[in-house]
């Protein structure tokens, strides 16, 4: 005989599943919107010339974006050099070695890394370290990939600290002692067992830091100089994200450059789709 089900359990499943239907609904509708808005520039300009042409300039009609794409590319690849090991190494510091009351004084630093909001960064950037590698490096400006490389480092450290602190505490203790009963120091510890135990959640890590630099444009379009042209580290650069955010305002609806600007979306909706889909197996592979 078959059990009656609670009224209450059935109407929750049915809230879960419309939630994940809605879900999935919204990334359908965003993706099928970006390509019914961006196809029609990328077809009109010419795939190869919109994206290995190196000139933009809605003035005279000219929609290239290798060096969005190439500067975004840079950027990115710049804060996660740096922000990975300096995220990791904090991270085994707070999980391993740190007292108590500096723990937690970290940890409300951190905390108030993650919330606050991108203009605030890009404002602090714009007044000091715009101003200081100008000084440093005789530019004529400051504003430069550099920059927005520093700036963008420091808004993923809390991201990959948190996960990767949260991964190295999950690591059995059984592991750490196995490894110093068998003659090995506790730094030897930590980066031979602890970090390989958490690479999952490390790897985890990086994917979200990854996310959060390729789409930040706020504080980049302040610190960069916001300039459509191929990237040099000490160049005044412009960024995919800058690019949308700095031209939408003043695009004529329906026009050329508008749709241009959403082939960008669509470009940077494809290129994030790519990094996710590399980096998810490897997340997976490690969690095995």
């Amino acid at each position: 005989m078959k059990s009656k089900k609670n009224p209450l359990e059935t109407g929750f499943h049915l809230l879960f599943l419309n939630c994940g239907i809605l879900s999935v609904g919204f990334v359908l509708f965003i993706t099928v919107y970006l390509v019914i808005s961006g196809v029609p520039a990328i077809g009109q300009v010419g795939i190869g010339k919109f994206l290995l042409g190196e000139k933009w300039s809605a003035g005279s009609q000219n929609f290239s974006i290798l060096p969005f794409i190439l500067t975004s590319v840079y950027g990115t690849a710049g804060a996660v050099v740096l922000g990975i090991p300096l995220g990791i190494l904090t991270a085994v510091f707070l999980a391993k070695d740190a007292p108590d009351w500096l723990a937690r004084l970290i940890h409300t630093a951190v905390e108030l890394l993650a919330g606050i909001p991108s203009v605030v960064y890009g404002l602090v950037g714009m007044i000091v370290l715009v101003p200081a590698i100008q000084k440093t490096f005789g530019l004529s400006s400051g504003a430069c990939l550099l920059t927005a490389i520093l700036v963008l480092t420091i808004m993923i450290l809390p991201y990959i600290i948190r996960v990767s602190e949260t991964a190295l505490r999950a690591v059995p203790k059984e592991y750490e002692e196995a490894s110093l009963a068998l003659g090995a120091t506790q730094v030897e510890t930590w980066f031979r067992v602890s970090i390989r135990a958490a690479r999952s959640g490390i790897a985890t890590a990086v994917v979200q830091g990854i996310g959060r630099a390729i789409g930040e444009a706020m504080a980049i379009i302040m610190v960069s100089g916001n300039v459509a042209k191929m990237p040099g580290l000490f160049t005044p650069v412009r960024f995919l994200t800058t690019a949308i955010a700095s031209e939408m305002s003043y695009a004529v609806v329906g026009s050329l450059h508008q749709q241009a600007l959403f082939s960008i979306g669509l470009v940077l909706f494809l290129f994030i789709m790519l990094i996710n889909a590399f980096l998810n197996p490897v997340v997976r592979r490690e969690a095995r």
